[in-house]
C-alpha cells in the first residue's frame, strides 16, 4: 500500500463547509448559558486579614520573662492557626453571635425545591433525615467560608461569599474577631490553670517549710548548738577568743622577756640604757637622767675654765659616776620587773590551754552534730527557697488572670468592607469559555470525521517528494583512501557471508534479556548494565552471550579471512607461533592528547586499560590521565584490577572473596585527589565474583572518570570480568618500538570477540 499524507487544503476546506453550522450552535450555548447564567444568585464577597506573629509588651511582661521570638516554621504556625480558625467551636461563636440560624441563606428555609437535590437524595449522597439547625447553619457557613495563607506570609485572609455583601462583611468581621477573642482566652486559660496548681503546691509547701524550720529549731536546742553573731556557733565563738587571748598572752611574754634581757646585757656591758622604751618609763629614772644632765652641763662649763684635776670637776664626775651607777640599779630593777611580767603571762598561757582544750572536747562532739543540723537545715532552705518561688510566680500568674491582661499572638489586620461587585458567577469568562470551547470541539470533530473518513489524506508520489531522492554515490570509490576501500568492500562481503548465518539464538536471548529488564521500580542509569547481583540469573545470561559471541565470532573470523584470501590485503593465517614473530600490518596508534581530549569532553567514561607486556605501563599511563583529568576538573575513579601489588588495606580481591564491603575498599588517594581501589591483601581475583563489576558500575555513576587497570592480557588478566560493562578497551604498549607486537595482540583481542580494542604507546619506556 502506498504512503499517504494529510491534505490540508481538504480538511480547511471541509471545516469552512461547516462554519455555519458551528457559528449556529456556538450561538445556541452562548444563550443557552447566558440564560442559565440569568437564574444563579449574585454572590458578594468580602475578606478580613488577620496577621499572625508573637506579640508581648515590657509593661505587662515578668521580670524575669524574656521577649517571644518568631521561630523559623511560620508554615506550621499559621497551618494551626487556620485549623483553629475553622475549628466548629469558633464558628458557633460566630452564628450566635449574628444570629445566623434566623438568616434564610443559611438555615435552608431559602434554597426551595431542588431537583438535583431531590436527585441526590435517592441515589443515596445526601441523607435523608433533616440535619439539627446548627449542623445546617454550620454546613452552609463552611461552603461559604474560605481561610488561606498569603503566600509565604504570615497573613491568614478570611473570606465569606454570600448573597448580600453587608452580611458576608459582618461574618467575615466577625470570625476574625472570633478567633482573636479565642486565642487570647486560651492564653488566658493557660495562666488560670497555672494559678490554680501554684496555688496547691503553695499550700503544701508551706506546711513542710514549717515542719522543716521546727526540726532545726528543735536539734539545736536538743544539743545545745546555738548560734552568736555572724551565724556562729557559742563554741566556735568561745574557740576563737581563747585562741586570740593565748596568741595575746605568747605576745607579751615574748615582748618582756625581750626587753628584760636587752636590759641586763646592756648594764653588763656598761652601755647607756636610757633609750630602752621600759627605762624611759621608769619616773625614778626620768629623774636621774635629768640630774645627770644638769651636772654634765655645769662640768661641760666649768671645763672651759678649770683643768681635769680640778676638785670641783673631780666632784662633779664623781657625781655622774654615781647617778650613772644609780641608773643601773633602777634598769636592774626595770628588768626584774619585766621578768616578773613573763613568768604573769606565761603562767596566763598554760591556763588559757587548758580552757582551750576543754572547749575542743566540747567543739569536737558538737562538730558530729553539726553535720545533721546542716542536713536539716539545707532541706528547710530548699522548701523555703522552693516556696517563695512558686509564691512570686503565684503573684505574677493572678495579675495575669484578667481578661485584658493577656495579648494574643494574632491581631486583626484588615477589615473586610461591603463588595460592590459581584464574585459570582463570572458572566463574561464563563461565556467567553463556553464559545471557545464549542468552537474547538466542533472544529475537532469536524477534523476527525475527514481524518478517519478518508476524505483529508492524500496519496504520497515520487513528484510530491520534490526530487529529493538520492540518485547518485554522494563520492566517488576511487578518491577513498586504500584501507577505506578494503573496510567498505570487507563489510559488505562480510555481510553477504553471514546472511544466511542463523540468528535465531540471538532472537531468543533478546528475548530471554527483555524478560529479566528490571522493573520501573529500579532506577538504572541510561546506559548502563544492570546490576549483577540484582538477578540470579546473571550468571548464565552472562555465559549464554559469551557463547553467542564466540559463534559471531568465529563466522566473522571465516568470512574476513576468506576476504584476505581473496584481495590479497591481509597475508594468509598463521599459526599463533607464527604471528609473534611475522610482520603484522601496521599499527593505529591512539594519541595521548585525543584520549585526554575524550574524556573531558565526556566521550569516554569508562576506560579499561590492558598492558602489552610488562604490566607497568598501564599504571604509568593512568596516572599521566588522572593528573591532567584532574586539572580539567573532572572526578576521577581508579581501581586497580591487575598489578597484583597486595596492599594493607582491603581492595578488589577482599571485594571479590566477600571479606570487604563495598564501602570499605573505596579510598581517597595520597593527595585526595582522586578516589582510590587498591588491589587489596588477596592474591586474586574470585572470578565468579560479580561484585567488582557492580562497583565499577556504583563508582560509574558518581564520577564522570573511571580508569580500570586489568592487568598484562598474556597474564591472569580481568578484562573480561569488566567488558560486558561497555568501557573503551585501550591496550598499552611500552613504547612505539613495540606497536607490531601490540597490534598482533589487539588482533587475537578483536577475534576473541572484542567489538573494538585500541593501540597506544608511552613517550618514554618504564622501567623494569
Amino acid at each position: 500500500m502506498d504512503d499517504t499524507r494529510i491534505d490540508v487544503a481538504a480538511l480547511f476546506s471541509a471545516i469552512i463547509r461547516r462554519l455555519p453550522r458551528i457559528l449556529l450552535i456556538t450561538l445556541g450555548l452562548l444563550v443557552a448559558a447566558f440564560v442559565v447564567l440569568m437564574f444563579q444568585p449574585r454572590m458578594y464577597e468580602s475578606s478580613s486579614a488577620i496577621l499572625v506573629e508573637p506579640r508581648s509588651s515590657p509593661y505587662v511582661r515578668a521580670s524575669n520573662e524574656q521577649a517571644p521570638s518568631i521561630s523559623g516554621n511560620e508554615v506550621g504556625v499559621v497551618s494551626s492557626q487556620i485549623e483553629l480558625l475553622k475549628s466548629r467551636d469558633t464558628l458557633l461563636g460566630v452564628i450566635d453571635e449574628l444570629d445566623l440560624r434566623s438568616v434564610p441563606e443559611f438555615n435552608g428555609s431559602a434554597s426551595g425545591f431542588s431537583p438535583l437535590a431531590m436527585i441526590m437524595q435517592i441515589a443515596g449522597r445526601r441523607a435523608a433525615t433533616p440535619n439539627s439547625i446548627d449542623e445546617t447553619v454550620l454546613t452552609a457557613l463552611y461552603e461559604r467560608l474560605n481561610v488561606a495563607q498569603e503566600r509565604d506570609s504570615r497573613i491568614i485572609s478570611v473570606t465569606v461569599s454570600t448573597t448580600d455583601p453587608e452580611l458576608s462583611a459582618r461574618i467575615a468581621n466577625a470570625v476574625a474577631s472570633a478567633h482573636v477573642a479565642r486565642r487570647a482566652q486560651l492564653s488566658i486559660s493557660d495562666t488560670a490553670d497555672a494559678t490554680g496548681w501554684l496555688r496547691e503546691e503553695i499550700d503544701r509547701l508551706r506546711v513542710a517549710v514549717q515542719d522543716a524550720e521546727s526540726a532545726v529549731a528543735n536539734f539545736r536546742v536538743e544539743n545545745d548548738l546555738f548560734t552568736g553573731q555572724n551565724n556562729t556557733s557559742l563554741l566556735d565563738q568561745e574557740l576563737s577568743n581563747i585562741s586570740g587571748q593565748i596568741t595575746a598572752a605568747q605576745e607579751r611574754k615574748s615582748a618582756a622577756m625581750s626587753r628584760a634581757t636587752l636590759i641586763r646585757g646592756l648594764i653588763e656591758r656598761g652601755q647607756p640604757i636610757e633609750g630602752v622604751a621600759n627605762v624611759q618609763d621608769s619616773v625614778v629614772i626620768q629623774r636621774l637622767s635629768e640630774e645627770k644632765a644638769r651636772l654634765q652641763g655645769e662640768q661641760a662649763q666649768r671645763s672651759a675654765t678649770l683643768l681635769s684635776n680640778h676638785p670641783s670637776i673631780r666632784a662633779l664626775n664623781a657625781q655622774i659616776a654615781e647617778l650613772n651607777n644609780q641608773i643601773r640599779i633602777e634598769g636592774g630593777r626595770v628588768a626584774a620587773a619585766l621578768e616578773a611580767e613573763a613568768k604573769i603571762e606565761a603562767d596566763l598561757e598554760a591556763s588559757l590551754q587548758a580552757e582551750l582544750a576543754r572547749a575542743k572536747s566540747s567543739a569536737s562532739l558538737a562538730t558530729r552534730e553539726t553535720v545533721t543540723l546542716d542536713s536539716l537545715e539545707r532541706e528547710a532552705k530548699a522548701q523555703r527557697d522552693l516556696l517563695e518561688a512558686y509564691l512570686l510566680r503565684f503573684n505574677e500568674a493572678s495579675s495575669r488572670v484578667d481578661a485584658n491582661s493577656a495579648l494574643p499572638d494574632v491581631r486583626v489586620v484588615s477589615e473586610a468592607a461591603p463588595s460592590v461587585t459581584a464574585a459570582s458567577p463570572k458572566t463574561t469568562l464563563i461565556m467567553i469559555a463556553v464559545g471557545v470551547l464549542s468552537v474547538v470541539v466542533q472544529v475537532g470533530a469536524a477534523a476527525f470525521g475527514e481524518l478517519m473518513s478518508g476524505r483529508a489524506l492524500a496519496p504520497v508520489t515520487r513528484e510530491s517528494l520534490g526530487g529529493d531522492v538520492l540518485e547518485e554515490a554522494p563520492f566517488d570509490v576511487e578518491e577513498l583512501e586504500p584501507d577505506q576501500r578494503w573496510e567498505a568492500e570487507g563489510e559488505e562481503e562480510v555481510l553477504a557471508s553471514t546472511a544466511g548465518h542463523d540468528l535465531s539464538p540471538l532472537d531468543e536471548l533478546a528475548g530471554d534479556l527483555s524478560d529479566m529488564r528490571p522493573s520501573a521500580a529500579v532506577q538504572t542509569k541510561p546506559g548502563a548494565k544492570p546490576t549483577p547481583d540484582a538477578d540470579p540469573a546473571s550468571d548464565a545470561v552472562r555465559t549464554f552471550i559469551r557463547e553467542q559471541m564466540a559463534g559471531i565470532s568465529a563466522a566473522s573470523r571465516r568470512a574476513r579471512d576468506e576476504i584476505a584470501a581473496k584481495s590479497s590485503v591481509v597475508p594468509e593465517v598463521m599459526s599463533s607461533t607464527d604471528q609473534d614473530s611475522a610482520t603484522a600490518k601496521p599499527a593505529r596508534v591512539l594519541r595521548y592528547t585525543d584520549l585526554i581530549s575524550d574524556l573531558a569532553l565526556g566521550r569516554t567514561h569508562l576506560l579499561l586499560l590492558a598492558d602489552h607486556q610488562g604490566g607497568q605501563s598501564s599504571r604509568v599511563l593512568a596516572e599521566d590521565l588522572i593528573g591532567d583529568a584532574i586539572s580539567k576538573g573532572l572526578s576521577v575513579a581508579l581501581i586497580d584490577a591487575g598489578t597484583g601489588r597486595q596492599t594493607h588495606e582491603p581492595g578488589v580481591t577482599d571485594l571479590s572473596q566477600g571479606s570487604a564491603s563495598f564501602g570499605n575498599v573505596v579510598q581517597k588517594s595520597a593527595d585526595n585527589g582522586f578516589a582510590e581501589v587498591t588491589w587489596g591483601k588477596g592474591i586474586e581475583i574470585d572470578r565468579q565474583s560479580s561484585r567488582p563489576a557492580t562497583l565499577v558500575e556504583a563508582l560509574g555513576d558518581i564520577y564522570e572518570v573511571v580508569i580500570v587497570l586489568t592487568g598484562q592480557v598474556a597474564g591472569t588478566s580481568s578484562l573480561d570480568l569488566f567488558v560486558e560493562l561497555g568501557g573503551r578497551v585501550v591496550l598499552v604498549a611500552d613504547d612505539e618500538t613495540k606497536l607490531d607486537r601490540a597490534e598482533l595482540a589487539r588482533q587475537r583481542l578483536e577475534n576473541a570477540g572484542l567489538a573494538r580494542v585500541e593501540i597506544t604507546a608511552l613517550a618514554e619506556p618504564v622501567a623494569a
